[in-house]
């Protein structure tokens, strides 16, 4: 089961152009979005996973969740309204004296997945959209910013082009490879419930999107990601706090190192 808080659909433009956010990233508006997620997987135990990019948050709920009953409205509802008020919450933790201009406005809706393999698609979905939507942004505003370009000489640049064309772009006029860019970025979010205190905070493993299914994925983790999935099953020093990682999940490596979200354990 899975239930999505979409924030400041509608007018997120707005919001963001309201608030000086940052272009086209703006690291504090997503360590919040960020924040306001790990306050919805304190409060519903049940969450195995969430994943967040750019104005949204999916929280995937374990199989047998009982949570209200699992009636749809009532977890939509909930989780939403958690979320938003989380959001004003801790507005002054990222954005310091910066006031609020009006109250953002979020909408949420619930979804029950026939299968594993429906809720792998989603959540690989959402991944390719934020790689997709970060390479062309980070274009966008470097043609802006470094080229002097207006909005619409940007967009009129990059219509038509694929990824590979961004890429060259970003490589060829600006010495950038997307690849070293942040992954938070270039990947989005992915909480997990932490069982070892050495690993809790932001962790950026350095994996790259890959076809799921690759030989690449399955096999292509690094050293220091092994050590982390070491660590998160041998559960030693647990205490109840949340991590962050910025790897793919459209591969099957991800399901490999933690099985335990599609097939939780039995108690």
């Amino acid at each position: 089961m899975l239930t999505d808080a979409y924030s400041l659909r509608g007018n997120v433009f707005q919001f963001s152009e309201q608030h000086n956010y940052i272009k086209p990233n703006d690291d504090r508006a997503l360590d919040l979005m960020s924040r306001a997620a790990e306050a919805i997987m304190e409060e519903f135990k049940d969450i195995v996973l969430a994943y967040g990019q750019s104005d949204e948050y999916s929280f995937v709920f374990k199989k047998n969740t009982n949570v209200y009953n699992r009636r749809a409205s009532k977890l939509a509802t909930n989780v939403v309204s958690l979320f938003a008020s989380s959001f004003v919450y801790y507005w002054p933790r990222y954005f310091g004296t910066q006031m609020m201009q009006y109250p953002p406005a979020f909408d949420s809706r619930t979804v029950l997945y026939p299968s594993d393999k429906n809720l792998r698609d989603y959540l690989s979905w959402r991944q390719a959209d934020c790689h997709i939507n970060n390479l062309y942004n980070t274009c966008f505003w470097k043609l802006i910013h470094e080229k002097g370009l207006t909005p619409a000489e940007s967009q009129e640049r990059l219509k038509g082009t694929m990824s590979s064309d961004k890429n060259e772009l970003l490589f060829k006029e600006f010495e950038i490879n997307y690849n070293n860019l942040s992954a938070v970025h270039r990947k989005g979010t992915i909480l997990l419930r932490a069982k070892n205190d050495q690993i809790n905070g932001d962790l950026d493993l350095g994996l790259q999107l890959i076809p799921s299914g690759s030989s690449t994925a399955r096999g292509g983790q690094s050293a220091k990601s092994q050590r982390v999935v070491s660590n998160l099953r041998a559960g030693k020093n647990s205490r109840p706090n949340i991590d962050r990682l910025h790897i793919d999940l459209i591969g099957d490596q991800f399901w490999t190192d933690f099985p335990e979200i599609l097939d939780p354990p039995k108690r």
